[in-house]
């Protein structure tokens, strides 16, 4: 009688029987949970278990690290999905609080991974003592730093850049907020977040190494890992095993890419801003699967439609105040905000002057503030460099979905291959032919650079109206007018998010690329980069924290004095177009 009844739930009249695509689909989603429980198993083993402890270079162990790595990479990214959509919405819904919050994501998406690990290794490994658990927390945490901070100023960005006749038709409907957000504001925050997403996975493969081999100061954690494996390949000078981990890593970004972010990218279509649909659309055979199949879409009716019930809440989280009392109101309430953040900012100040003192020069301070200044100048050659280059090939390729689609996975690979790999050759080349490793090491730079523009810059291509690309080739808009008229102003709001987040990015590269090591030769230019990886490999807390310090202010300023004002400009120029 159960059963029976549960037939003609499932499949009323016999319309939606399981077909053939439905048992396709019902294998993949069971194999992909299959793979999430054989790759989680031993996160809680003991760090001395052999599984744990013995890492080994055998090529059969590559399928099984690969998996660990995957694991973590998406532990990471959804944590990342969760603080973006919290942590940049109230910045970008409250005035307040984007005082305060975006001011510390320039210093957070400054400081480098390795700064994150010298301070929170030692926490997560005493949160769980003895358990493989604490350094799986402290890996993915790592991962988390090196992906959350791009996501968010996107998203940030995009809730800024809204246009303004999008913001007076939610008026004309009289949407509240939460409708607002999720109607109007995420659809179409979604392509940008999307390509921002897909390039966060691909920087946290670009510091897997740093976040899977462990090394700070006696900490010494080795993670089942590709990470780990390369970093063990390298140590050991063991090129074969460096190609077996580049193929891996090749093999992994395509399997996600075709399994999740195709159909996601093939999904975003719908949020585009336009009047006229073009010719061309992305296409997904794993989205095209799951649309074929009748008991898949039947179970699936119903979480749909409770989250757009969801969606709909006429909840409005920024209620407007109004009169001369409420203003009065305001302006205390904006003084005491901030004293409130003028004193957090001057007590952190006071704590990190003080722990300085006890072992810190003044000699000290000023060699780390000019090895920083070499670094900048490093980090505006490359940035510079980056976007002569990158922003008309992006332009060229977001134009074209059908290109864009075939590039996709094999810009996520380069985005995502990472820089200890080319190590051999920067440090044999450089010690052979006795070249100067403030110059050549610096183009190693670029890897953790020049992928935040091009994602961003084919993000705003892809996302450019196909009833304005019409217009402009019914009036033969061509050559330098269309570049400077058309098509620059249109991807400039999204340049701007890569440009940011490609100036913390290459503050991070610097920490990789300024010291780099094979077997026992080690190379390394003057740089803040360098000062700070050699400081957490002896373990050194107060140089560390001075390094990171410094870094730190040199960040902001940058970010406030050119990025902010052109970000600024860029939500004006959006808003009343």
């Amino acid at each position: 009688m159960i059963s029976q009844r549960f037939f003609q739930i499932a499949w009323p009249g016999g319309k939606n029987f399981p077909n053939l695509w439905d048992l396709i689909a019902l294998v993949l989603v069971f194999g992909l949970f299959v793979l999430l429980s054989y790759g989680s198993r031993d996160m809680l083993t003991p760090l001395e278990a052999p599984q744990t402890a013995g890492l080994s270079l055998d090529y059969w162990n590559l399928p099984y690290y690969g998996l660990r790595t995957t694991l973590r990479m998406f532990a990471a990214m959804a944590v990342s999905i969760v603080f973006t959509f919290t942590y940049a919405t109230l910045a970008a819904k409250s005035r307040r609080a984007e005082m305060a919050l975006i001011p510390l994501l320039d210093v957070l998406q400054s400081v480098p991974i390795l700064g994150f690990l010298s301070f929170t290794v030692t926490f997560f490994l005493s949160l769980f003592p003895g358990s493989t658990l604490g350094a799986e927390c402290a890996a993915i945490f790592a991962i988390f730093t090196s992906q959350a901070w791009n996501m968010a100023f996107s998203f940030y960005q995009s809730l800024r850049s809204v246009p303004r006749d999008l913001d007076e038709a939610a008026a004309g409907f009289q949407l509240t907020g939460w409708q607002k957000f999720w109607q109007l504001e995420t659809p179409f925050a979604m392509p940008s977040l999307i390509w921002n997403a897909m390039m966060s996975m691909s920087g946290g493969w670009f510091f897997v190494v740093a976040s899977e081999a462990i090394s700070v100061g006696d900490v010494q954690v080795r993670l089942p890992g590709v990470g780990s494996y390369l970093a063990l390949a390298i140590e050991q000078r063991r090129t074969d095993c460096v190609i077996a981990a580049i193929i891996a890593v090749a093999l992994i970004i395509l399997a996600y890419d075709q399994l999740l972010f195709r159909p996601i990218v093939a999904f975003a279509e719908k949020f585009r801003v336009e009047l006229s649909v073009s010719e061309t659309q992305a296409d997904s055979w794993v989205r095209d699967l799951f649309l074929r199949t009748r008991w898949l879409r039947t179970l699936s009716a119903s979480p749909a439609n409770l989250l757009r019930r969801a969606s709909l809440w006429r909840f409005d989280w920024l209620p407007r105040r109004r009169g001369p009392v409420s203003q009065r109101l305001g302006w205390l309430a904006d003084l005491l905000w901030y004293a409130l953040i003028g004193a957090m900012v001057l007590y952190s100040l006071d704590v990190i002057v003080a722990f300085l003192r006890q072992s810190v020069t003044l000699g000290e301070v000023e060699t780390v503030v000019r090895l920083t200044f070499f670094t900048m100048l490093r980090v505006i050659a490359v940035i510079t460099l980056a976007t002569l280059i990158w922003v008309p090939i992006g332009v060229w390729i977001g134009l074209r979905p059908r290109i864009a689609e075939r590039v996709q996975p094999l810009a996520q690979f380069m985005a995502a291959f990472p820089a200890n790999v080319v190590f051999p050759i920067a440090v044999v080349a450089i010690l052979r032919y006795r070249l100067d490793p403030d110059i050549w090491l610096s183009g190693l730079i670029i890897f953790g650079t020049q992928w935040y523009i091009v994602f961003n810059v084919i993000a705003g291509a892809s996302a450019f109206p196909n009833d304005l690309r019409e217009a402009t080739q019914n009036f033969q808009v061509k050559g330098v007018i269309w570049w400077k008229s058309v098509i620059l102003p249109a991807i400039f709001p999204y340049y701007i998010t890569g440009a940011i987040t490609a100036s913390g990015g290459s503050w991070n590269a610097a920490i990789v690329a300024e010291y780099v090591k094979w077997g026992d030769d080690t190379v390394a230019a003057r740089g803040i980069g360098a000062y700070i990886a050699q400081a957490t490999a002896a373990g050194d807390y107060a140089k560390i924290v001075l390094g990171v310090s410094v870094m730190s202010i040199f960040v902001i300023l940058f970010n406030r004095l050119l990025w902010r004002r052109l970000s600024v400009f860029a939500e004006r120029r959006l808003r009343l177009m």
